[in-house]
């Protein structure tokens, strides 16, 4: 049996798919550190999250979805030093959920490894983030979700919550909290932080491209206006590929002009309450925190171009007329390559280089979906 489990359950929206590109790519140089990461990648921690829990949607997914759960202790049970599992829907858990999972990993020493940030931050980022899989839901009403289960809501979002829910099976001197550092200490500070926290300490290969791209709001409105059109796209993979991915990601966030989301006075308030009183928590009950503590409280005034009010219905006409034009521009060339005899299509690939870099960026969203 492993002797030690670092156990990284989010949050999401911290960094997480940067970190957990890092760790997939660099197993062999974590093995050789005595590192063990379970599983044969990405998905099947994300599968394994949702089969502890009894998510109803496991088996929607893949059919090797079933059991994950038990491939992944089981794994642990045969492996020897460290291990590491990591993935932002273990966060989603309940107390009784925790508990029977970590009943399961006994009796490896369980370190929760827990990335956050302040909750205006968050709120921002995950409901751009629930847009981009298929949401409806406008901000002030996704402000106000406050029930228990989801992936998208306060329920794994605040900090305080989700450490009350663990603490009663993790001791609180093996809780790490680990706030995603300002762009200003470096763009791999995060993954330093992360790494010496599991005891990491060789070099790793890092990623070559930006990850989860943000939207202007302009933008986040406009993608929120197709999803109260679309129809089909029903399963979690097909809406990472192609409304998260293609439509979000390849395309939306090119545009120009749609401005950082700046919340309403009253919705920073909230979410600074709830950011001091997750503070509060790892203070009094002495956690770990590896970086700066002052930003789990986050910032005193909010930040930000605009509003979500001050979105008008033309500038989302507008950013739905670019991303017809670009998707046109996508079509053709599809067409063109897939009409092109052998010889000719290489060259084509090669010459339209926007063209084949898209398609290598949804070639890894499927692979890590």
């Amino acid at each position: 049996m492993a002797e030690r489990v670092y156990w990284h359950v989010g949050l999401p929206k911290t960094g997480t798919t940067y970190l957990q590109q890092i760790l997939w790519a660099n197993t062999d140089a974590l093995a050789a550190e005595g590192i063990t990461m379970p599983g044969r990648g990405h998905r099947e921690h994300l599968w394994a999250a949702l089969d502890m829990q009894d998510d109803p949607s496991l088996a929607r997914r893949d059919a090797r979805a079933t059991g994950a759960w038990e491939r992944l202790a089981a794994q642990t049970e045969a492996a020897s030093g460290t291990v590491l599992l990591s993935h932002e829907f273990f966060s989603a858990a309940t107390t009784e959920q925790a508990q029977r999972a970590a009943d399961r990993l006994a009796p490896a020493e369980i370190h929760l490894v827990v990335t956050a940030r302040d909750a205006a931050g968050m709120l921002a980022a995950g409901w751009q983030e629930s847009v981009k899989n298929g949401a409806v839901r406008g901000l002030r009403s996704t402000a106000e979700r406050d029930q228990q289960g989801g992936h998208f809501g306060w329920w794994v979002w605040d900090l305080e919550q989700v450490l009350r829910r663990w603490l009663p099976v993790v001791d609180a001197e093996r809780i790490h909290v680990l706030p995603v550092p300002d762009r200003s200490e470096g763009p791999d500070q995060h993954w330093h932080q992360f790494a010496r926290t599991i005891g990491l300490q060789g070099r790793c290969v890092m990623p070559q491209r930006p990850l989860n791209q943000s939207l202007g709001v302009v933008q986040v409105e406009a993608l929120r206006k197709v999803n109260a059109h679309r129809t089909g796209f029903d399963t979690a993979l097909e809406r990472g590929e192609w409304l998260r991915g293609y439509l979000g990601e390849d395309h939306l966030a090119r545009q120009s002009g749609g401005g950082r989301l700046l919340l309403d006075d009253d919705l920073f308030e909230e979410c600074r309450e709830r950011s001091l009183r997750a503070h509060q928590l790892v203070t009094e009950r002495g956690i770990d925190v590896v970086g700066d503590p002052a930003r789990l409280a986050g910032p005193t005034s909010p930040s930000g171009d605009r509003t979500v009010g001050s979105v008008t219905p033309l500038e989302v006409a507008d950013a739905l007329a670019e991303l017809v034009g670009t998707m046109l521009h996508d079509v053709r060339d599809r067409t063109v390559a897939r009409n092109a005899t052998p010889a000719v299509a290489p060259a084509l690939a090669v010459a339209d280089g926007s063209l084949l870099s898209r398609v290598r960026g949804r070639w890894d969203r499927l692979r890590n979906s």
